[in-house]
């Protein structure tokens, strides 16, 4: 192939935007090509920039690697993809990207419930505590905070002055449990 047609593994990164570094990585997980020089210089077809700049946009909307790389399999290796081959594998996507969509918008609508109450513990909270499973195994944090060593575990003691309540206030709410705001309440607590 001609100059004109192939770029170096610097321009490469130039024009995409990606490092050097992720170009080699992509090229030994089967996501781009390259051939050798007489020497050993990698040199780069024009249209790996769509094929980086497809890598890229999957990443972004969280498509594994590995999935990625079975999708650009099925391009042509000794053409240029045209515009029916990026149909054949968007159509390809288009079940599973509809599912993360819809997963999406469950996680946007549910969050504004745990946002608001900051500590991911509501009993009804489908992400971090569905059908409040963690309020069976007792009270305080159950996912996210372990105790100190040295420290009290949430709960321990007498009453709601031992898991990190002030007199008077309410558990979870006074100045913490070794230093954690609220008992250490971040998640799964009831």
């Amino acid at each position: 192939m001609s100059q004109t047609t192939e770029l170096t593994v610097g321009q490469l990164s130039a024009r995409s935007g990606v490092a050097i570094s992720a170009l080699h990585f992509y090229e030994a997980k089967g996501l781009i090509r390259s051939r050798r020089t007489a020497g050993n210089q990698r040199r780069y077809t024009r249209d790996t920039l769509r094929r980086i700049a497809f890598i890229r946009v999957s990443q972004r909307v969280g498509i594994p690697l590995k999935t990625i790389q079975r999708a650009l399999s099925a391009l042509p290796d000794g053409r240029t993809p045209n515009r029916e081959d990026w149909a054949r594998l968007s159509a390809l996507w288009q079940g599973e990207l509809d599912d993360r969509i819809r997963q999406l918008q469950r996680l946007r609508d549910g969050l504004t419930d745990c946002i608001g109450c900051g500590c991911l513990s509501l009993d009804r909270c489908a992400l971090a505590n569905p059908d409040d499973v963690l309020g069976t195994r007792g009270p305080g944090s159950r996912l996210m905070v372990a105790p100190a060593a040295g420290c009290a575990a949430p709960g321990a003691g007498a009453g709601a002055e031992a898991a990190g309540a002030g007199a008077g206030a309410q558990a979870g709410t006074g100045p913490g449990v070794c230093g954690i705001p609220g008992g250490g309440a971040i998640a799964g607590t009831v």
